[in-house]
Order: structure tokens, then C-alpha cells, then sequence
């Protein structure tokens, strides 16, 4: 029964799909075929009579190209089975019927396999029929691509092929003028050896590749070239590149342009919805094609040969997962992030819910998605790796603690609270949003300020203030920081900045994008401020919350301040990077007769500012470079008048009853999965006010996640008008599963069509684990299911197996005794170390 009721689900997305094939189904006597479309006379003699009936048994579908002929075998299995254990079935049958293509299924659950590739991939949904077409007529040579010469010129061969025969290259003299002026851009050794790995993994048969590059090592570059690689030996036809940021997706265009543009179409899909199909590269960000589905209303999984993710653990996280996993295919993940950053860091020790135990596991699903369970990436470079090569810088680390920032920390970390990009609340003490107003009082902010211009590091030509970024708690914060930088610049040097030495360069900010690009061109608010022939930005500092973290380039920054509290690896390790570029700053000297005269021309370093020691958060006990300790503020600890409001006013006396009627009728009503009304409308209510507010939505639309929960945490919710709270908009959503605010935005903005189950999540969730550990008896595959959607629900139940007290199970009611005694026994270490390094458990908390 259960295999015949797959069978039925596979046969009506097979028709909306808008296949021909033919299918099997057992009758009540014997086996027959049942056509579910005419075929043409060419067709039927050309396969003979009982081509259903191979030498090995019955094809379960066969899907059929225009003309009529077998395309791809589709195996069926019963639902409660993984579709894997009929793979070697189905590749007799394809190969008997001269098909390349495989499709293997229990009604929920697909693999795509091209014989031709390697081994099965997952797909989310059925391909279409034009799809498959088009893949069908690549001719992929995996020896081709294995044995591609790949030399520093690579790139330089599609910009300019004729580059060693003109004048301007042979001429020594004139070389390195001739590569500015042409924007040559020649690969560095460590980038040829991040080429060759993806060579030597695919002639090891390989699919799956991750570089984890340092930032500001040339991760778009090298991916330029790996993505001229796949298509050059026709081991690709299009290549999706999946980034996370809006202004990333445009970089990324531009950059592909500049380096592909002789031999192959970039194009934006939001800007090209058209266009993708005839264009070899195609940029978007993971939220453009979540809304509305689009990912699987638009697209097929065979439409994209080679899909690269952007900072992967980004860009493939939470729903985004969605997008990523619909393609087949190879695929690429590019992170700055290393999986052993987190090393020092215990989470069996780790206080409530603590981001780095949340960083850690999306450190280790993204190695496992891309084929990296031994901790090892296809390729790295890292930032000692680029230090050492003289192409990074290290940063100076500087201490610099108040008495007030102090008692933010103890030996375990942080003891604030604070809201994490997802919009949970962490247990702590204060949250990230009250930390201006409790602790960055008004001598708080001018003792930092102060620090900063006394101890940070000064232009080497001009002599002025450094450039540099500063990242402050919030939007009003950033806004005060700029303000008090100003009063002090035009103390120290009155005249010269007219309020224009800070800038603050936030969302909120009109043109703010604009003002990120004048800064790293050395034209914000004007140039030259101390020295015409000097073109360097008259503003010396941006001040931001979080839009110049990640892919922002701006080599010449000298300084780089942490105004706040840092709590994802991933940030901190982009804000790092913003400063470990090399710069040469005679590049800025319109003079040439002056340049010889600069005594440190080159950047050797740059200085990281740590008012909140996310050094030491970090990478425990870290060896800072220079401790500055700081007096103490007057007066610090006072709110300044700007603390938070009084709480809900408090009803005194006893309730007296009105005299009417205490009891007349009483109904009872069922309240369904879509929750009251009353709910729902508070729900929508929420949803119209979210999708009104115009700053929430520009930074949705640029994938700005952390400006978008920190915005609606100050000020959509809690206000008295409507009191908005995240556990009443969790109940007006009437979900059986906590879920984030970040789930409940991409809701609003529909890049997610409903919220998931719970049981739907297990279900996705176990079918990842399946497709890991196949086990070898399918009767089994209940017995484990059972498991393992007790073990990510139930703390108690992890408490027991971690603590080996299995006779408790015999009063548990969720999980008994005889259940775990069903579950084969490697799946029973399997599972827990599986649940508690992959899945996000707060996500089934009640």
C-alpha cells in the first residue's frame, strides 16, 4: 500500500511537471503498462515490443523526450524507504534502455543521477522536460577539465588573448604600467593551487568543493576562474552564483564582467528575469529566489551545472538550505570562516544559548554539505598564510577597556544578553538593544572616542588621522559617535572638516551605499584635505553598525574600532578583514618627485581597537598587543536620562463583579492549526506595518539580516501602540515549533510561501542524515526515524542517552525501551552525534 501511494504522489508531479512517460503498476493478476501518452510510430519501433520489460525486471517509469524516446528511468519506492536502495536496479534498467538519466523516489524524497557525472544528487523537485533537454545536450569530459592547463595568465587569456604579442608587455620597462592600464588580472600561486585541488578532487571523483580563503586573498577571482574552467571544457553550460548581501550581488556582477566578459554573459536575475537562460553566469542573492518559491517555480534542478555560494555558511543557512539543495550538480563553497576557529571553544561548558555553539554547527554543516567531514577543505589560505606570503597584513590588537565595559564581561564571556541575527533573545542580563542606553552614556562615548584618536594610526603621507571604520552598537548610537568625533576634530584641527571628519554610513542614511564606494575611492566629502597632490578622503572615519562587514574593499584603512559587542565569529572575522589588505599609499601621490621621499610608504599593519574584548570572547586568553587601561567615567553607570521607560503600569485593589448575569451560555470551540482570528488578525496587523516601514524594507531586500532584527527589535516591538511582542506574534502564527524572528520576517516578505512544522523539519532534517548513513537494512529505516526525531525533541531523552540510563526509558512516553532496543546499533551512537552537531535544536523547543 505504501509503495502504491507513492507511486500515485510521483505520478500526478510527473504531470504537472509536464512529462510523457509511461509507468507499471501491479494489477491484480500480473504486471502491465499503462501508457500515459501516445507515442509516434518511430518511437514504438525503434524500442521493440515489451520495452518495459528489461532483462531485469519492470521499469517503474520511463520518462520520455519530445520525440518520443526514453530520457530517464525513475525508480519508485515505498515512502517509509530510502529511495538509494534502488539505485543499482534502476542504473540496469537505464543502461538496457540506452538512458543517461536516473531519477530515484519514494514520493517525498528524489535523487537526480546523470550516469554520465558521478553519483545521485538530492533535488527538491522533479525536473521539468526542457530542463533535462538542455542538460542533455552538454557532453560533459571530466577529463578535459582534469587536465585544463591552468597557469597565472588564465583570466588574463579571456580579458585580453593577444596581451604577450603587444608592445606595451614585452617591453619590461613599460609592463607593469601596460597591466593597470589594460586591468590585467594574473593569478597568484596560492590561487593556481586552489584550481589544481578542484582538478585533483574531481579526478578523485569528487563533486563538492569548499576554499576557505582568508578575506582580502581574491575569493571572486579565484572563483572566476573556476567558473572558466567548468565552462571552457564544457563541463558546465551555466553557473549560479548565490551571494547573501545585495551590494555583494552587484560586486560580483561587475567583477565577472571585468575578468569574463570577452567569452561569457553575467547577468543580475532580478535585473535579467528574462534573460538568465541566455547567459552563462547568472549573480543573485538566496532572497531573491526564495520569494515566492521562485527557486522552484522558475527554475529546474538540472538548469545549473555548477552553483558557487558565497560565504557558504551564509548563504546556505536556514532557509536558504532550500535554494542551494534544489540544485544538481557541482557545487562550490567559498568562507573566510575556518571550521577550527571556534577551537578553544567547549559546548558542553557553553552558558544558555550561546552564538558560538549556533556558529559552530553551521561550521560543520557547511563542511558536510560540501564533502568535508575530515575538517579538511578542498583548498586553504589562510590569513598567516597571506601574512607570510606578503600579501595581508596582521592587525596591532589594542585592549582598551572602561570600568563600565569591564563589568560586561566574566570568565565565561559576555554576561549581557543580547538579540542574535535569527531575533532570539539570549539569557543573560541586558539586551544588545539597552546597551546604549544603559552603559554608553554620554562620558562613556567621549572617553572611546578619545582613546581612539590618541592611539590610533596616522596617514603616512598627509600626517592626519588615519582612515577608519568604526562599528557601533546601533543606528542611534553610530549617529552620537559621528557627532562627538566631529566636536573633537574641529578642536584639534579647527577649520579643516567643517563636521565632514566622521560620517556615519548606515541604512538610515540617504546615499550611505554611495558614501561606502567615495570612501574606498578617496572621495568622501571631498580629497586632498591636507595635501591637493594627495587624493585621500577628506573624511577620515565611516562610523557603521554593519554595512561595510563583508566583500567591503578599502585597502588604504589604518584603523579599525569595535564600539560594541561582537557576537558571531563570522562578523568578526569580516570586520578584521576590512583592515588586512597590503597598500601601497605613493599610489595616492600625484608628485611622482615626492614619492621617493616617503620614509613607509607600505602598509605593514593596521589597528583593531577592542573596547569589548571579542578578542579575548573569541580566542581565550588572546596575547593582545598593546593593553590600554582606561579611567574611569564619572557618572558612567547613569542612564542619562535616556534609559529605558517605565514598565506596564500595575492595577491595585480587588475586582468587583459587575452584578450581571455570572453564567447564561457557555460554548466551547476547537481552535484549528490556523489559530483564532483574533490572532491571525494581530498577525497581519504585524505584517502590514513591517511591510509599510521602508528602512525594514531596503534592508531585507539587501540581505542586511542584522540591521533588519536589530531595527524591528527597537522599534516595532514592545511599543505601547500595538504591543508587539515575539511570543505573541509566535501564537498568532500558530505554529507547533518556536520559531525565530528572523523566520517570521522572511514570512512578511514572502520569502518563505508558510512556516514549517515541526514534524516537517524532522522530516527534512532526517532525510539529510539518511542520505549520509544508508543503512543497510531498509526495514529499518522507521526504527531510526523513530529515533531520531525523539532524540532533537526531547531534553530529557538526550539527558538519559547521554548519561547511559537506559531503564529510564521504560517510563518514558515519547521513546521507550522496546523503540531503542529497534535501532540498529551504530545508529545509535550515530544519531546523537548527528542531532548535536547538525541540527538546530532550539528550534523545537516549546
Amino acid at each position: 500500500m505504501k509503495e502504491a501511494a507513492a507511486r500515485i504522489k510521483i505520478n500526478k508531479m510527473l504531470e504537472a511537471a509536464g512529462w510523457r512517460f509511461f509507468a507499471t503498476t501491479e494489477g491484480p493478476a500480473n504486471i502491465r503498462l499503462e501508457p500515459k501518452v501516445a507515442l509516434t510510430t518511430t518511437a514504438l519501433d525503434a524500442l521493440g515490443e515489451n520495452f518495459e520489460k528489461t532483462t531485469k525486471g519492470f521499469v517503474d517509469f520511463l520518462l520520455l523526450d519530445a520525440k518520443g524516446f526514453p530520457l530517464i528511468v525513475l525508480e519508485a519506492k515505498a515512502g517509509d524507504k530510502n529511495p538509494l536502495i534502488g539505485k543499482e536496479q534502476a542504473r540496469k534498467y537505464a543502461r538496457s534502455l540506452g538512458c543517461r538519466f536516473v531519477i530515484l523516489s519514494n514520493g517525498s524524497l528524489h535523487y537526480f543521477w546523470d550516469l554520465d557525472r558521478g553519483s545521485p544528487s538530492t533535488i527538491t523537485a522533479l525536473p521539468t522536460p526542457t530542463s533535462v533537454a538542455s542538460y542533455h545536450k552538454a557532453a560533459p569530459d571530466q577529463r578535459r577539465l582534469i587536465e585544463e592547463p591552468v597557469a597565472a595568465d588564465y583570466i588574463v587569456l579571456t580579458q585580453r588573448p593577444t596581451y604577450q604579442a603587444e608592445a606595451g608587455w614585452q617591453n619590461p620597462a613599460e609592463r607593469d604600467a601596460y597591466i593597470a592600464a589594460n586591468k590585467l588580472r594574473f593569478l597568484r600561486p596560492y590561487q593556481l593551487t586552489a584550481l589544481h585541488s578542484v582538478q585533483a578532487a574531481v579526478k578523485d571523483g569528487r563533486d563538492r568543493f569548499l576554499f576557505e580563503m582568508a578575506t582580502g586573498t581574491g575569493k571572486t577571482l579565484t572563483s572566476a576562474a573556476a567558473i572558466k574552467l567548468f565552462l571552457r571544457t564544457g563541463n558546465a553550460q551555466r553557473v549560479l552564483f548565490l551571494v547573501d548581501r545585495l551590494e555583494l550581488e552587484d560586486q560580483a556582477k561587475k567583477a565577472f564582467a571585468a575578468y569574463l566578459s570577452a567569452d561569457y554573459k553575467t547577468v543580475i536575475y532580478k535585473e535579467s528575469r528574462d534573460e538568465w537562460s541566455h547567459a552563462e553566469v547568472v549573480v543573485t542573492t538566496v532572497q531573491s529566489l526564495l520569494v515566492g518559491n521562485k527557486y522552484r517555480d522558475r527554475f529546474s534542478p538540472t538548469d545549473f551545472d555548477l552553483v558557487i555560494s558565497d560565504e557558504a555558511h551564509r548563504s546556505i543557512g536556514g532557509n536558504a538550505r532550500a535554494v542551494f539543495d534544489h540544485f544538481i550538480g557541482y557545487k562550490l563553497g567559498l568562507t573566510a570562516t575556518p571550521r577550527d576557529y571556534l577551537r578553544k571553544f567547549d559546548p558542553a561548558t557553553s552558558r544558555g544559548r550561546d552564538p558560538r555553539e549556533a556558529e559552530r554547527r553551521l561550521l560543520l554543516d557547511t563542511y558536510r554539505t560540501f564533502g568535508c567531514e575530515n575538517s579538511q577543505p578542498t583548498f586553504r589560505y589562510s590569513l598567516l598564510d597571506g601574512v607570510k606570503d606578503g600579501f595581508l597584513v596582521n592587525p596591532t590588537v589594542l585592549d582598551a577597556r572602561t570600568d563600565i565595559t569591564t563589568k560586561l564581561l566574566s570568565d565565561e564571556g559576555f554576561v549581557v544578553a543580547f538579540t542574535d541575527e535569527t531575533g532570539e533573545d539570549r539569557e543573560e542580563t541586558f539586551k544588545q538593544r539597552e546597551f546604549e542606553k544603559r552603559f554608553f552614556a554620554d562620558g562613556t562615548n567621549q572617553l572611546l572616542c578619545k582613546t581612539f584618536l590618541d592611539h590610533g594610526l596616522r596617514d603616512p603621507i598627509s600626517g592626519e588621522f588615519g582612515k577608519s571604520i568604526l562599528f557601533a552598537v546601533s543606528q542611534n548610537h553610530a549617529a552620537k559617535l559621528a557627532q562627538i568625533f566631529n566636536q573633537m576634530a574641529d578642536r584639534l584641527w579647527p577649520g579643516r572638516y567643517q563636521s565632514d571628519f566622521a560620517v556615519q554610513v548606515t541604512s538610515q542614511v540617504p546615499d550611505a551605499q554611495q558614501f561606502t564606494i567615495n570612501f574606498a575611492n578617496n572621495n568622501l566629502m571631498g580629497s586632498g584635505n591636507f595635501l591637493p597632490e594627495y587624493k585621500t578622503s577628506k573624511a577620515r572615519i565611516c562610523v557603521t553598525v554593519g554595512m561595510m562587514t563583508t566583500g567591503y574593499d578599502c585597502t588604504d584603512v589604518l584603523n579599525l574600532g569595535l564600539f560594541r559587542p561582537i557576537f558571531s565569529p563570522t562578523d568578526f572575522i569580516q570586520i578584521k578583514g576590512r583592515g588586512t589588505r597590503r597598500h601601497d599609499f605613493r599610489d595616492q601621490l600625484f608628485d611622482d618627485a615626492r614619492k621617493a621621499d616617503v620614509a613607509h610608504p607600505i602598509k605593514t599593519t593596521f589597528k583593531l581597537f577592542d573596547f569589548f574584548a571579542n578578542c579575548e570572547y573569541f580566542e581565550e586568553e588572546y596575547n593582545y598587543d598593546e593593553v590600554l587601561r582606561l579611567p574611569a567615567v564619572r557618572g558612567a553607570e547613569k542612564d542619562s536620562g535616556e534609559g529605558p521607560g517605565p514598565g506596564p503600569a500595575k492595577l491595585d485593589g480587588t475586582y468587583d463583579h459587575a452584578g450581571a448575569d455570572l453564567l447564561a451560555t457557555m460554548t466551547e470551540e476547537v481552535v484549528g492549526v490556523e489559530g483564532m482570528k483574533i490572532d491571525r488578525k494581530f498577525f497581519e496587523r504585524f505584517e502590514d506595518a513591517v511591510r509599510a516601514n521602508e528602512t525594514v524594507a531596503a534592508a531585507v531586500e539587501a540581505g542586511e539580516w542584522d540591521q533588519v532584527i536589530d531595527y524591528v527589535n527597537r522599534e516595532l516591538l514592545n511599543k505601547p501602540d500595538e504591543f508587539y511582542t515575539l511570543d505573541k506574534l509566535r501564537r498568532a502564527a500558530a505554529v507547533d515549533r518556536r520559531l525565530s524572528l528572523r523566520e517570521i520576517l522572511e514570512k512578511v516578505f514572502r520569502l518563505i510561501p508558510r512556516f514549517k512544522s515541526r514534524d516537517e523539519l524532522l522530516e527534512e532534517e532526517f532525510a539529510k542524515f539518511v542520505s549520509e548513513y544508508v543503512p543497510e537494512a531498509p526495514e529499518s529505516i522507521p526504527a531510526i526515524r523513530t529515533f531520531f526525531k525523539a532524540y532533537a525533541t526531547s531534553g530529557t531523552l538526550r539527558d538519559t542517552i547521554a548519561a547511559r540510563q537506559y531503564t529510564d526509558l521504560a517510563t518514558n512516553p515519547l521513546f521507550s525501551l522496546k523503540d531503542y532496543r529497534a535501532v540498529p546499533e551504530p545508529y545509535r551512537q550515530l544519531v546523537p552525534q548527528y542531532v548535536m552537531d547538525y541540527v538546530s535544536l532550539n528550534q523545537f523547543a516549546a
